[in-house]
């Protein structure tokens, strides 16, 4: 199996399970974000942003990757995209980061639905239909089934792609963000693993 073949699977399984816990809340899958204490085994423990510590079992099934950072400028009009955003005090969603899929991803976890990436953040993946210059950024029009939105994308949000990776970098110290469901006793099976690599932490 080829590397962009790979990197499209994990992007379809983070896309996915992001859709789906978004719609289904009394099942979802949690969103874990935090810097690596240690790997044990199949046992991943995380130091979360908000200050617990919490283990993840890593599964056969489980997919490890990396982001890597590309330019504002490599968002095109006909991109498919993944923008979490937050509304301005006008209103208008403004990013907070951009991930971009690689066009045999496109179609995945198509939609517009609510994130946790800070207060009142949202997620719209979804085609760019058009790029307009802005005097702070870009605005993309995106389109996606049931909808459409504006959001403009400044430029000092981060934009990235997935990029190749393995649990041998699950190290101490690395920045990770987990997309793990829920098991009985307050344990967590991952679903999605993304690792900081070559200096590029996963903003989402």
């Amino acid at each position: 199996m080829s590397i962009r073949i790979k990197l499209a699977a994990s992007l379809v399984a983070l896309s996915l399970a992001s859709a789906s816990f978004a719609q289904s809340p009394a099942t979802k899958p949690e969103r874990i974000r935090g810097d690596i204490v240690s790997l044990s085994g199949n046992t991943l423990t995380v130091h979360r942003r908000s200050g617990d510590t919490v283990t993840v079992t890593l599964s056969d099934a489980s997919k490890v990757s990396a982001v890597k950072a590309i330019q504002l400028s490599d968002i095109k009009q006909g991109s498919y995209v993944g923008a979490a955003a937050v509304p301005g005090p006008d209103g208008k969603l403004t990013a907070t980061e951009v991930l971009v899929f690689p066009d045999v991803a496109r179609g995945t976890g198509e939609g517009h639905y609510a994130y946790d990436l800070g207060a009142n953040s949202s997620m719209t993946n979804a085609n760019v239909d058009t790029v307009v210059e802005g005097t702070s950024g870009r605005d993309l029009k995106l389109s996606y089934k049931g909808g459409s939105n504006t959001v403009t994308v400044p430029t000092n949000a981060p934009v990235v792609t997935l990029a190749p990776a393995t649990r041998a970098d699950l190290v101490a110290g690395k920045k990770v963000f987990v997309v793990a469901a829920p098991a009985n006793g307050g344990a967590h099976t991952a679903q999605f693993v993304v690792v900081e690599k070559d200096g590029v932490a996963p903003p989402m």
